[in-house]
């Protein structure tokens, strides 16, 4: 595709790998509890690219460093262990490795060492998120539009912002870091996003937000393909979908807020979810992004809204969240 050569030639110069290994390296991505146990995520490839944010650089720096990120050697059938409990699994034909092992620890964040066998030199801490008992909902949070302003409602829009901004330069929503830190009840229930921008940005979006002070959760990405078929021919929904399922089964005793927007079908994805999770969807969140905001939600999602409600499910929309809070308080919903 010709968009995909103007990518690759802005990442020429772009950002370099961190570091180059005649053997491959490992990405770590945060893992996630589940009962009994945890599941770590990462990838195998030839080099790790990053993002160098100045708040000095151009939008053509930005851009050329953004576009390098896309363009990864990805290294299959590469066996990655966790020493510290043995666990050990074999790396896909898009890199992607997955390990879900016995783990018994107190809640909270906890660091595990994740290398591919046989290479200690490769080692490389995987963060993974331990829900406390005391829990009393969890959540899941979209992403573009819902915690960060990116315009995911206008291609041109999404593809501008995500590639000529930086780290330094993204936009957090104020709104948003309030409520998640009151949904979370200041860390006590586990915060989980999902989003359709692929698992290249994973790095770059945890810099953000932990720059934003939004809430810490394990993400859950995409894998868009670029260079391949894998991942082309599924939905957005199917994508988002499938990370709610896998997150309300790890975390089988607990309701759950769902967090998103009227700009990208949020409204029916999380009304399906709500379907086969009986009963278990307490709210539904929904931000109504500019220039959305000024005609209210589309006729789709106004739909998907009311049969929520005719479920049970307590639905709020509006511009912003400042007074999300306290419409929950008044539906009855405790964190």
């Amino acid at each position: 595709m010709a968009q995909t050569g103007l990518l690759r030639r802005l990442a020429i110069g772009g950002a370099r790998p961190r570091r180059r290994a005649k053997r491959p390296v490992l990405d770590a991505y945060r893992g996630y509890g589940v009962p009994g146990g945890c599941v770590l995520r990462g990838r195998v490839l030839a080099a790790l690219r990053r993002t160098t944010p100045d708040p000095d650089q151009s939008r053509w720096q930005n851009l050329r460093e953004m576009a390098s990120l896309f363009f990864t050697d990805e290294v299959a059938d590469v066996r990655v262990t966790v020493p510290a409990t043995g666990a050990e699994a074999v790396s896909d034909s898009e890199g992607y490795v997955t390990l879900e092992m016995p783990f018994a620890a107190p809640p909270g964040w906890h660091e595990l060492g994740m290398e591919i066998a046989g290479d200690p030199t490769t080692r490389t801490v995987c963060r993974v998120l331990i829900p406390s008992p005391d829990a009393r909902i969890g959540v899941i949070s979209d992403i573009d539009d819902t915690v960060m302003l990116t315009g995911a409602y206008s291609l041109a829009r999404n593809l501008w912002t995500t590639f000529t901004g930086s780290a330094i330069t993204r936009k957090v929503f104020p709104d948003a870091v309030v409520l998640l830190d009151h949904l979370s009840a200041h860390g006590v229930n586990p915060v989980y996003y999902v989003s359709s921008s692929p698992w290249n940005l994973h790095a770059f979006l945890n810099r953000v937000f932990d720059r934003a002070g939004l809430v810490a959760g394990p993400v859950f990405l995409r894998d868009l393909g670029i260079g391949g078929p894998a991942g082309r021919t599924r939905r957005h929904g199917d994508h988002k979908g499938d990370a709610i399922d896998r997150i309300m089964d790890a975390n089988p005793a607990l309701p759950f807020v769902l967090i998103g927007d009227t700009g990208q079908h949020d409204a029916e994805i999380y009304l399906e979810a709500a379907h086969r999770h009986g009963g278990r969807v307490r709210a539904v969140i929904l931000r109504e992004p500019r220039p959305e905001a000024r005609h209210g939600p589309d006729e789709a999602s106004r739909v998907a809204m009311a049969a929520l409600k005719r479920i049970g499910v307590t639905v709020i929309h509006a511009p912003d969240f400042a007074q999300v809070a306290g419409d929950l308080r008044r539906a009855g919903i405790v964190v």
